[in-house]
């Protein structure tokens, strides 16, 4: 039987039957749908929080102490051990380019104003932390000043907006307040490292002197410790001997190791080793939910199985007439098996944008960009095919093997 032939009638029999037709497409549209709209929000998420390693972020080692084999987010469970003296004796090591301590400071609100805001802490933190850093206005601030850096969700925070030059109170946990010029205001509120987490949320930076204040006994004088430190190498290359050269340090000969609990060990990864685990986690995350939706897809297939199997039932004269006149039983078989083909690639080429359109509406709700996972579109619409071809198969291999005596009998 001709090819066009075949598509011709096929397609008849389509339009012959719209709302059934429409029906069993539904099935397939809904599972594309959610395949496409699942993996575009995992791509996009994943996107948005990982991007790209590159630059000095690729240079960046982050050093904490925490229970042996213990997991969870960088920094998690780290105490601060490392004081000023380690600092100073890792800035020495080939390789490094410099520190960054990072610890945090109690408070109990920030006012701006006759306005006051709940906060458990703030970051406290040195003035390289900023270094290349994209600031909407104003700039780093000094160490040794009463000065704040703020990103944008936390400049936004009170009733009016806080700008370059205000004063803001910072209420510490022990009742008393410091007064703080904010210098800078960052362009945007995403974290800036692992060690903030991924979420965009308010965040607020202070000079470790004077706000920080934890410090120990270590040799007859106080020392600030810290519980994190970013390391910041000369160059890609430079990353693992001084990592290497780094560790030796703080095992053997460092503060860190005498005030480290005895079952804790030191943790010193780089970003794209704390990225990978994050890429990872968010690959097996959108590969589970969108295989949740491939559930979808196969109650689409029984959809357009058991509407094949009913068009064979009710064509089984049409079925009986072709074959006296001359049909083989592939010219059948070609025939409802295009059919259930030509449902399947309706379905898929309808849900594609369907799901576009559902991942634009959930990504502008949770604030990300869209990144569009071209292989999963692809995928989407072969498995509409296959699912068309899998349905169709014993329809009509059955359609095929109808006696055409028996057949032309069928009222």
């Amino acid at each position: 039987m001709d090819a066009r032939e075949v598509f011709r009638m096929s397609w008849r029999s389509i339009r012959g039957h719209k709302l059934r037709s429409s029906l069993t497409t539904l099935g397939v549209i809904i599972g594309v749908a959610a395949v496409i709209a699942l993996a575009t929000l995992g791509a996009s998420v994943q996107a948005s929080i990982i991007g790209d390693v590159g630059g000095e972020e690729a240079q960046q080692i982050y050093v904490w102490a925490a229970p042996e084999g213990q997991q969870g987010a960088p920094g998690a469970g780290a105490q601060p051990v490392f004081s000023e003296r380690d600092i100073d004796r890792i800035e020495e090591i080939e390789g490094v380019e410099s520190v960054i301590p990072r610890g945090s400071v109690p408070t109990s609100g920030l006012r701006y104003g006759n306005d006051t805001v709940a906060r458990s802490d703030v970051v406290a933190i040195t003035p390289a932390y900023f270094d290349g850093a994209e600031f909407e206005s104003g700039g780093a601030f000094s160490n040794g000043e009463n000065e704040v850096v703020l990103n944008t969700a936390a400049a936004t925070q009170f009733d009016q907006n806080v700008t370059v030059g205000d004063s803001i109170s910072i209420l510490r946990a022990n009742g008393t307040g410091v007064n703080a010029t904010v210098v800078g205001v960052l362009n945007g509120s995403a974290s800036r490292g692992p060690f903030e987490g991924f979420a965009s949320q308010p965040r607020v930076y202070t000079p470790t002197d004077p706000f920080y204040e934890t410090s120990v006994e270590i040799d007859g004088e106080n020392r600030r410790v810290y519980p994190l430190l970013t390391v910041v190498a000369t160059g890609p290359d430079a990353v693992e001997p001084a990592r290497d050269e780094m560790l030796r340090y703080l095992e053997d000969d460092s503060d860190a190791a005498s005030l480290m609990p005895t079952d804790y060990g030191f943790s010193a990864r780089t970003n794209e080793e704390l990225l990978q685990q994050v890429q990872d986690l968010l690959n097996t995350l959108t590969g589970f939910v969108t295989g949740i939706a491939v559930i979808s897809l196969v109650v689409g297939s029984i959809g357009i199985a058991n509407i094949m199997l009913v068009s064979v039932t009710e064509r089984t004269k049409e079925i009986g007439i072709m074959k006296a006149v001359g049909a083989q039983r592939r010219d059948v078989i070609q025939l409802f098996l295009v059919e259930a083909v030509m449902l399947g690639l309706l379905g898929a080429l309808l849900g594609t944008p369907v799901g576009v359109g559902a991942a634009y509406i959930v990504a502008g709700y949770i604030d990300v960009s869209l990144t569009f996972p071209l292989e999963w579109f692809a995928i989407a619409i072969a498995v509409g095919v296959l699912v068309g071809v899998v349905a169709g198969l014993y329809p009509a291999w059955s359609a095929a093997r109808t006696d055409p005596i028996d057949a032309l009998r069928y009222e």
